[in-house]
């Protein structure tokens, strides 16, 4: 089982013995501790547990006695035992009513192992080691740090058809012999911690399991989600995979264009005529009346306007210039969370753009405009809308052929719908990563670079340089957008710093506890779980490190946010709750 300590930098073997049930000295024993104290940050211990077969599933049960006031189901899961359990198995495992549990209560903590099958033990298999895989991960990588010499074993203990591993995913590690000592420390970004053991014997009913636990120094809180949610993402994943997705492009040549030659377009023009075949062609006078003569009445923002075409709200946009890369990167995605273009018209230069209204606005207007709406956005919905986007991104760099990079992020073009669901608006900067060849590319340089201050990553800025990287690092600042309803750029927010820079200093040092609740935005008025608040700013500052290669990719950046919408759920159940849970500062 993985867990990190989120108290101290150093932890006493006593106190991982305590929480897991086991005994020191085995503990000391079988990982070759002599200092009964503390054992250093980020090292790896393996802790010997029984596990047996509760009902049709291998459990074992550990116990613990509440300490503080502001325990609860939901700070044990997921500070304590840092997802080694789950709130809902605390709760269907004990009697206690979640609002009435109290200080000495001792609680039973359901914590999942295995043990090898049938098949496995005639390999030669006699224990498997459960390891929550973290940032950076390989099979190949895990395999070396357990000596396993058959990384096959691994891909068929997991039913594992390809080398896509994700963070906080529970891998099983079959081993031929006792694990011993891990000599390999656990890598930064959200530290290593090995999890759910193995069990293994001759007794059916009580097997040896041997549990890695990895003592972590990073303050990131492991958030297990449920098994659904990580299968469901993975078959879709590689469902998606097996099957080439037709992107923005369909494999054909980027049309090139020069906006100097401000070239008025028609419907025969070569940069959009392969559009008229998936979208409606409108006659000006059509989308005039729709849009009231385009008259103030009827004016959104900007060159933007309200429209009713045939009884169905839409959003009608003139544009001027060539805008046929923007009409062919849309014309092909279909994806709930990126703003649906259904048509267009060319009227003596312009071009109209005809997309589906967003009831609620833009994300910006909840976040910075006068009186925010009326209204706040709550967590559960800054969380909401931080995945709509991510699936978004991840969609784009992902499934759509070639990638598609929006270059354009933030908060003014993530649109919320009447369900307060975000959807990525304005691709008019957006670029596939096509190669020479016409295939896929991770890499392009430009000269021409335009972006909004307080989004451009450092690359783009210095050297022109676009991967789907540069949308991570946007996307890093309207994280922190959501999280304390400041404006980006530093021109714009109060302190006169940009957000990039406020964080660092905010989960940098000391007190950052304390720092941190000034820094999220006061409209919450502390109604959100700050521990998921922390996992949130530590998302954001990892996406916008500079060096871009440091970043993790949005389909990472997905997966951690779906975990932490989901214990955002739990939370929720408990309004009476504010999480006080502990925080290392380092």
């Amino acid at each position: 089982m993985g867990r990190k300590r989120p108290i101290d930098g150093a932890v006493s073997r006593q106190g991982q013995a305590y929480l897991l049930n086991s005994n020191p000295s085995d503990i000391a024993t079988i990982n070759q501790i002599s200092d009964v104290n503390k054992i250093p940050k980020d090292t790896v211990l393996i802790v010997p547990v029984n596990c047996s077969c509760s009902g049709h599933f291998y459990q074992y049960n550990a116990s613990y006695t509440l300490k503080y006031d502001f325990e609860n189901y939901f700070t044990l899961a997921n500070n304590t035992y840092q997802g080694l359990t789950t709130c809902q198995a605390l709760k269907a495992h004990n009697p206690y009513y979640y609002r009435n549990l109290s200080v000495g209560m001792d609680l039973l903590v359901p914590l999942m192992c295995a043990c090898p099958t049938a098949n496995q033990t005639a390999a030669g298999f006699n224990y498997l080691l459960t390891y929550l895989v973290t940032w950076g991960d390989y099979i190949s990588s895990i395999a070396d740090t357990f000596g396993v010499d058959d990384i096959q074993s691994i891909f068929d203990a997991n039913s594992l058809s390809s080398d896509l591993i994700f963070p906080f995913t529970p891998i099983l590690v079959p081993l031929k012999n006792p694990p011993t000592r891990i000599q390999t420390t656990l890598s930064p970004p959200p530290p290593k911690s090995p999890v759910v053991p193995n069990g293994g014997g001759a007794d059916s009913s009580k097997k040896w399991v041997y549990v890695g636990v990895g003592i972590g120094a990073t303050l990131l809180v492991l958030l297990m989600p449920s098994g659904i949610i990580l299968c469901l993402l993975r078959r879709r994943l590689q469902s998606r995979q097996d099957k080439p997705v037709p992107g923005a492009g369909g494999g054909t040549k980027k049309p090139s264009y020069s906006m100097e030659n401000n070239i008025s377009l028609s419907v025969s023009s070569g940069g959009i005529h392969h559009a008229v075949e998936s979208l409606t062609v409108y006659k000006y006078e059509e989308l005039q009346k729709a849009a009231g003569f385009f008259g103030e009445a009827n004016r959104i923002k900007g060159c933007v306007y309200r429209g009713l075409i045939k009884g169905d709200d839409a959003a009608i946009k003139m544009m001027k210039g060539d805008v046929s890369e923007e009409i062919n990167i849309l014309k092909l995605i279909n994806h709930s969370n990126v703003i649906r273009l259904s048509g267009f018209c060319v009227h003596k230069g312009n071009t109209y753009l005809v997309y589906e209204y967003a009831e609620n606005g833009s994300l910006s207007d909840w976040l910075h405009g006068d009186g925010r709406i009326g209204s706040t956005l709550g967590w559960k919905q800054r969380v909401q809308i931080a995945c709509d986007v991510a699936n978004a991104l991840n969609y784009l760099h992902n499934f759509t052929n070639p990638p598609c990079i929006h270059k354009n992020l933030k908060s003014s073009n993530i649109l919320l719908d009447g369900n307060m669901r975000g959807k990525v608006a304005n691709f008019g900067l957006a670029r596939r990563l096509e190669n020479e060849e016409g295939g896929g590319g991770r890499l392009q340089l430009t000269r021409h670079v335009v972006g909004t201050q307080g989004y451009m990553a450092p690359e783009y800025m210095e050297n022109g340089l676009i991967t789907p990287e540069l949308d991570a690092f946007a996307f890093g600042v309207v994280i922190l957008e959501l999280l304390t309803g400041k404006e980006a750029a530093p021109s714009q927010n109060k302190e006169g710093r940009g957000l990039c820079v406020s964080v660092n200093e905010v989960l940098e040092g000391d007190d950052v506890r304390h720092k941190l609740r000034g820094f999220i935005d006061p409209c919450l008025t502390h109604d959100y779980p700050f521990d998921l608040a922390f996992t949130m700013a530590q998302l954001a500052k990892s996406c916008i490190a500079h060096d871009l290669n440091a970043r993790p990719t949005m389909f990472d950046i997905l997966i951690i946010l779906s975990k932490i919408l989901s214990s955002s759920l739990d939370w929720d159940s408990f309004d009476d709750f504010q999480s006080t849970g502990f925080l290392s500062h380092g």
